[in-house]
């Protein structure tokens, strides 16, 4: 274990708090040394990109339920093993990191995190863990000082309002539970928000904004009449609502919020410092506070209020996937204190996801923008955590033989987090022996290609390029949120132009008219203006975003902004020198991308963030003649690139010159920003990872795997006093 233990009252330590599956623990110890230091990698690695993909992008790639068993997974590997545990370990932070779309604010509390509960027996285990720690009684003996609040778990984002004098001053996002996004304008726009409070005080609110169930069917009802893509669920709608640029697109979404936590210097005079007592005056203030609460003597009567609301929540105008369970009383909390990551006096119970049981009547492949074959399960409709689902991916041939999931197999099937479509299991004892297994197949469904597997690789797919699947899907990335944000050009519209042929490559779309729009079924005059007009406001997007839409593999935000800032360094802009039309800027790059691909594809690795595998996907992609001149074709069509500021200037001859570094943790005196400016002006390079080609590690508070990985390859490390030095010239 870390330095930064926290023992309690029985002398254990973090770790030990968090919820631990003792069989788990007991298989992942058996493991020796370099593979479990292995495993703890690769599970840290998806834990940390789930966090970022929930957190940061509102579009998480896992289920609630694989989130949970991997993290479990990771904290059951750590108590075999705590030499692994690192401050970076996503077992010891919350949430993800702000994303740079808004102002950072630093939380004057922690945004914590909760452990959680997925059985009663797990509730009963908190309870004891929770009497130890308060030097009470273990169960069943009565513990009458020992008191629970029991709140409704809401599936939404957690936020934080600072009022002061009564007045809503601001409010941010959890962040990564110490430093938030500022989305004040934006929860001004949310009618149940005040902002002016019943009194003048002065105080730090905690709680969950969420989008109501009949908002998001409102929204994926409009959404579906305009052909485009229906939103997933509530949960990552509201999320994504919230954190829009635009206030007025937020307002537009009829966004709600139930708060359940505050934190005041001082309580009201006379009042017993409780979680109860504190939402009774949230109440009083004029906050909306869930109603769907209970004070409960003992975890017994929490057991029994989890029970009352299993099947009654789905009545429920908003999501919600458990029961939050809370030490009542403040002073207990605060002798309890946290763990890491969590409190040790708060757990979330969340209700195992509901079960039915289905046949799967065929198993379909579907080729997507890469080309990549994702087999489908065509079910029996049956109707599962109030909706009916008649499709679950089973995402690749690997996890389907894993399962044994076989055609015609009766299978269970449930929504993970009550949302996504899953199967879990077949039901073998059923099967009658007409079940088959599922084969992909040797040639692509749509055409024709056949169909090619890398040695070592999960993925099946089709190589053509002009696949009309493929381009179906890429078209559809390019305009999409992810790439030139077209507004109103759905699925539907899409495939209406790709069928009529109205467009054949991405710069049709900027060729396209009012009279074309016109002729698309179900459109009239004022809509095919409306695409027309977004369409308009899409020719001109940052050059990143540019580089992104075109849907090259391998390239996703961080490369195509790292390409982009490579390219400004490389061709400079000259004085007026336009960044669009046929003889600008744009042309000059594309050119300069052709002639690296062709020529100099090594190049590529100079780029920082930029490994052989992402070089060789650009070398293919500037080098192919059906994809060479996408660039030069938005130019032609009219397209302009927005550039990034100038970085600082750099020179050839200071102190770094040459050297490559790694910055890490936290630095008193320079945000991470500035510190890789200052490197950069001091002519040294910047790079993402350790590496053996990498000089100095710059290491401030809470460096992580990082500084372990620099002492494995011996890179020398560098505290903020010697990155001055440095900085200054001075070697050592």
């Amino acid at each position: 274990m870390t330095d930064t233990a926290d023992p309690i009252a029985d002398g254990t330590t973090e770790t030990d708090r968090l919820p631990v599956d003792p069989t788990l623990v007991e298989a992942m110890a058996v493991l020796d040394t370099e593979t479990a230091a292995a495993r703890h990698a690769d599970l840290a690695a998806q834990v940390r990109r789930a966090n970022e993909l929930y957190h940061g992008q509102d579009a998480p790639e896992l289920t609630d339920a694989e989130y949970d068993a991997l993290f479990r997974d990771l904290v059951a590997l750590e108590t075999a093993f705590p030499q692994l545990v690192t401050p970076d370990s996503p077992t010891q932070r919350v949430g993800g990191a702000p994303s740079g779309t808004f102002d950072e604010v630093r939380h004057r509390h922690p945004m914590l995190s909760l452990s959680n509960a997925f059985s009663h027996d797990e509730l009963r285990a908190f309870d004891t863990r929770v009497r130890r720690g308060l030097g009470l009684p273990p169960p069943p003996e009565p513990a009458p000082d020992l008191r629970y609040v029991a709140e409704l778990k809401i599936d939404g984002l957690a936020v934080s309002l600072h009022y002061e004098r009564g007045r809503l001053v601001h409010g941010a996002t959890r962040g990564d539970g110490s430093t938030g996004e500022d989305v004040t304008p934006n929860l001004r726009t949310i009618r149940s928000i005040p902002h002016r409070l019943t009194e003048l005080a002065t105080l730090d609110v905690r709680g969950e904004v969420f989008m109501p169930k009949s908002e998001f069917a409102r929204i994926n009802a409009e959404r579906d009449e305009a052909g485009l893509p229906l939103y997933a669920n509530p949960r990552n709608s509201g999320a994504g609502s919230l954190r829009q640029k635009d206030p007025d697109v937020t307002a537009r979404r009829l966004l709600s919020a139930w708060l359940y936590q505050l934190l005041e210097e001082d309580g009201a005079d006379g009042e017993e410092r409780t979680q109860w007592a504190a939402l009774e005056r949230l109440e009083r203030l004029g906050l909306p506070v869930n109603p769907e609460r209970k004070e409960a003597p003992d975890i017994e009567a929490v057991i029994a209020f989890t029970e009352t609301w299993r099947e009654k929540r789905h009545e429920l105008p908003y999501e919600t996937d458990g029961v939050v369970v809370k030490v009542d009383r403040a002073d207990q909390q605060a002798r309890l204190g946290i763990v890491s990551r969590a409190p040790r006096w708060a757990i979330a119970y969340k209700y195992p996801p509901e079960q039915v049981e289905t046949v799967v009547e065929d198993i379909v492949p579907y080729v997507g923008r890469t080309g990549t074959l994702t087999p489908v399960a065509h079910l029996r409709p049956s109707k599962v955590a109030g909706s009916t689902v008649a499709r679950a991916t089973l995402h690749n041939l690997d996890e389907v033989r894993r399962k044994d999931i076989r055609i015609g197999d009766w299978v269970v099937l449930q929504k993970a987090g009550d949302v996504i479509p899953e199967v879990v299991r077949p039901l073998v004892d059923r099967r009658t022996g007409v079940e088959r297994e599922f084969e992909m197949p040797a040639s692509c469904p749509v055409c024709g290609s056949a169909i090619v597997r890398d040695e070592g690789a999960v993925r099946h797919y089709c190589p053509n390029l002009a696949c009309p699947a493929r381009v179906a899907q890429e078209f559809q990335h390019f305009v999409g949120r992810g790439g030139m944000d077209i507004e109103g050009a759905g699925w539907k519209v899409l495939e209406q132009l790709l069928q009529r042929g109205m467009v054949r490559r991405r710069s049709d779309f900027f060729r396209l008219t009012v009279e074309d729009l016109e002729s698309l079924e179900r459109f009239g005059p004022k809509s095919a203006d409306n695409l027309h007009r977004s369409i308009g406001r899409a020719r001109r997007r940052p050059l990143g975003r540019i580089l992104h839409a075109l849907g090259i593999p391998q390239v996703g935000w961080q490369t195509a902004t790292d390409l982009t800032q490579w390219l400004v360094e490389a061709l400079p802009p000259g004085a007026g020198e336009p960044v669009g039309g046929a003889g600008g800027w744009l042309t000059r790059a594309s050119a300069f991308l052709r002639e690296t691909a062709t020529t100099t594809p090594e190049r590529f690795e100079a780029v920082i963030g930029i490994g052989p595998t992402v070089a060789a996907t650009l070398t293919a992609y500037f080098s192919d003649p059906a994809t060479r001149n996408a660039i030069d074709e938005l130019v032609e069509a009219g397209v302009e690139a927005e550039l990034p500021a100038p970085r600082a200037a750099v020179t050839d001859a200071g102190p770094l010159s040459g050297r490559r570094l790694v910055v890490t943790g936290t630095l008193e005196g320079f945000s991470r920003e500035e510190a890789e400016e200052a490197i950069r002006a001091a002519g040294g390079k910047v790079a993402a990872s350790v590496s053996k080609k990498t000089d100095y590690l710059v290491a401030g508070e809470n460096a992580g795997s990082k500084l372990a990985k620099a002492g494995s390859l011996g890179v020398p490390v560098l505290d903020e006093a010697g990155f001055r030095r440095l900085l200054a010239g001075e070697e050592g």
